[in-house]
């Protein structure tokens, strides 16, 4: 890398340049930037005048012919008007470059190019990597100018062979010096780092599984797998070579048990986190010679948005706004997605959503219009289940200011992501309900909990929690279904079902560390462990770490601002805690376990003593689920606090059906509230409802965090 020259991270100004004579500095990976020395950007406005300082960019040293310019950005025009459309792209080209403090285009009859030594560009850093100095490979983040595309036909032929060969470039480099690593901590980074550059190389995903195995991780060897055949099916069309699976069996090891015919209770998920064999003495499973298909998940897609009287920039908005909401979607590990660009060059030829599902083997599809009103965007988007009947499972329509696209192509990725992500979930989980329960996987027994845990009936509730113990003993590597089972315990303390509440919060503190030992990057996993330490263990500010963590990996999971913004509630931080939830509703407001995450906006306003607030909310959860006995707690204060006799006494009678033995001291033994005289204002209201005092010590063994308000 040229001593002379700082990269700059994306959206970011560039350092000052020591010495050297490097006037502008273009980043043509990724969107085009462009950066003077005065840190201005003097990107071009135009996409032409932009393709135009790019062609001339990536063919120096040489210069650029302008007969092969007006061809390449032209090529549907008579050649004068193609030269005639050239100059007037060089005159804008020019005056963009005003700022640059010094001449950077030479411009002659024939030929145009950049002054030698004047402009930096990331692609040369690329092209000029070595094994001996790899760190120019980290600037290859994205596509070639990926906000390029579809400027011309013979342009766009032109960007996929420039692609192509810095793909090579960067892709040779890397493997190169993945073959030097010979230590598993230093390959793993150089494995994913080839793994960024080419999505598909097996002998990269072979490197990371085998090194996360030499690491004794091998569940996250596990997952590696998982992850190549969901790129190689997406990519490729393709399984996993014969080299892939022998490994992969290589990996797993002893041979998989057989589900047990009788599934293992909760308290025999004990035995399993310990190390003992739940299924001791159950049919084992024979040997096969190939490895079991990886995990289920649902195989989504979403099409380029159809236009309706628009102009090129919302054309552009079509497919922007697919592949963020693409690459939204990546974010959650259960599912697979496929390539918009992909469905985007399939649907030129046809949008029929039976022909997509069979060429892409899709179980969802997402798709819409955008369309002008004024200056105003309308966008309508729909969910197709297309295993039944392509039938419409979701619907939502946008309609917004056009004046901000980016903003707007982000604000609406979000909202789309975070709500088709329970939606879809459920339909899984129905579906598989609908089947004969012979020989489930891990992700089928996982399915058939979920719907069970949101009625908050004691029966199905406790079988929920016999699915997830199941899932753990055919599949222990499984991270999901850890940090499933964890929240599960999370309810079971907290309606004061459990009969050992201590022993089902160190398992649930157990079961959530496990989860994100298998599995890092699962966000849903690292919020949920989140939880538990903020609810069961009241180590406030290591659930805040887990929760930021988790909104780092994914900033679109509903769930994570909800809980991160209620660990805020328990330190005091109102404001905080206001800001975070309301992200949440935004974000999902018909949430299918709205009345667990909406007991959020009851607590967040008793404690900042707006009753009639908190009371509203206290009826509009209760409307969802009158059995959920955590939202009770802070409805029942409120409507202390107000003097609500006879609606307190229904609440009180509800609450008390649930937990028979709750208390104002079980309460005070086991708030998650940090400040004492928060713990004693919400003590004070339900005093004022009506709740008995208690005994203040001697605490029984299933009492205690089961008095926790959320």
């Amino acid at each position: 890398m040229t001593p002379d020259v700082i990269p700059i991270g994306r959206g970011s100004a560039p350092a000052p340049i020591a010495a050297g004579s490097v006037i502008l500095r273009l980043r043509l990976i990724g969107q085009m930037e462009a950066w003077a020395l005065t840190s201005e950007s003097l990107l071009p406005a135009g996409r032409k005048t932009r393709a135009l300082l790019a062609v001339v960019a990536l063919s120096a040293p040489r210069p650029a012919l302008r007969g092969r310019l007006a061809e390449m950005l032209w090529s549907r025009r008579p050649e004068e008007q193609a030269r005639a459309s050239l100059r007037q792209e060089i005159h804008r080209l020019l005056e963009a470059l005003t700022l640059a403090s010094g001449e950077v285009l030479i411009v002659t009859r024939d030929h145009i190019s950049l002054r030698a030594g004047a402009v930096w560009t990331d692609v040369d850093e690329v092209m000029r990597a070595t094994t001996a100095d790899p760190a120019a490979l980290s600037l290859l983040d994205g596509d070639l100018l990926e906000d390029l595309d579809g400027i011309d036909p013979t342009f766009d032929a032109w960007l996929t062979t420039e692609r192509e060969r810095l793909r090579d470039k960067a892709r040779s480099v890397a493997e190169a010096l993945l073959g030097e690593q010979t230590q598993p901590e230093k390959a793993i980074p150089v494995a994913q780092q080839l793994l960024a550059i080419d999505r598909a190389h097996e002998g990269a995903w072979r490197a990371l599984m085998r090194a996360h195995a030499a690491r004794g991780e091998r569940g996250m060897a596990i997952q590696a797998y998982d992850r190549c055949r969901a790129v190689l099916a997406d990519l490729l069309d393709a399984a996993p070579s014969v080299e892939t699976q022998r490994l992969l069996v290589e990996i797993r090891g002893p041979d998989r048990k057989r589900v047990p015919a009788r599934p293992p209770s909760p308290a025999a998920e004990t035995d399993s986190l310990s190390g003992l064999d739940p299924t001791e003495g159950s049919e084992k499973r024979p040997r096969e010679p190939e490895p079991r298909a990886a995990r289920g998940g649902a195989h989504v897609g979403v099409l380029p948005l159809q236009l309706i009287g628009t102009t090129e920039e919302e054309a552009h908005l079509s497919a922007g706004l697919a592949e963020e909401i693409t690459a939204a979607l990546a974010r959650f590990r259960w599912m697979f997605l496929v390539s918009s660009d992909s469905l985007g060059r399939f649907a030129i030829e046809s949008r029929d959503e039976n022909a997509i599902r069979r060429a892409f083997e899709l179980d969802f599809l997402l798709d819409g219009t955008i369309q002008r009103v004024r200056s105003r965007l309308r966008i309508t988007l729909r969910l197709l289940d297309l295993r039944a009947g392509n039938q419409v499972v979701w619907a939502r329509r946008f309609d917004r200011q056009s004046n901000d696209i980016l903003s707007l192509q982000d604000e609406i990725a979000a909202e789309v992501v975070a709500q088709i992500d329970p939606e879809i979930l459920l339909i899984e989980a129905k579906r598989i309900a609908q089947r004969p329960p012979v020989d489930p996987t891990a992700y089928d027994l996982m399915l058939r909990a979920l719907p069970l845990i949101g009625r908050m009936e004691r029966g199905p509730f406790l079988a929920a929690g016999e699915f997830l113990a199941q899932a753990i003993a055919v599949e222990p590597d499984y991270a999901a279904a850890h940090a499933w089972y964890a929240y599960w315990h999370i309810f079971y303390v907290g309606q004061g079902w459990a009969d050992d509440a201590h022993a089902s919060m160190s398992r649930a503190g157990r079961l959530a560390e496990r989860a994100i030992v298998l599995d890092p990057q699962d966000a849903r996993a690292l919020t949920i462990a989140g939880h538990v330490r903020a609810f069961m263990h009241r180590r406030l500010r290591e659930a805040l770490a887990l929760h930021e963590r988790a909104l780092t990996l994914n900033p679109n999971l509903a769930i994570a601002w909800n809980l991160s913004g209620v660990t805020y509630a328990y330190l005091g931080d109102w404001d905080e805690a206001e800001r975070r939830i309301a992200r949440y509703k935004k974000l999902s407001p018909l949430d299918p376990h709205a009345f667990f995450f909406d007991t959020a906006f009851i607590i967040v306003a008793l404690l900042k003593r707006d009753y009639e607030s908190a009371v509203v909310a206290g009826r509009a959860v209760s409307e969802m689920n009158p059995s959920f006995s955590a939202a009770c707690k802070p409805y029942l204060a409120a409507l202390g606090h107000l003097g609500q006799s006879q609606e307190a006494a229904v609440v009180r009678r509800r609450l008390l059906a649930i937990e028979p033995d709750f208390t104002l001291a079980r309460y005070l033994r086991s708030s998650p509230l940090e400040r004492e005289h928060d713990r004693e204002h919400v003590a004070a209201g339900l005093r004022l409802a009506g709740i008995p005092e208690g005994v203040a010590d001697g605490m029984t063994h299933h009492s205690g965090p089961a008095a926790g308000i959320l």
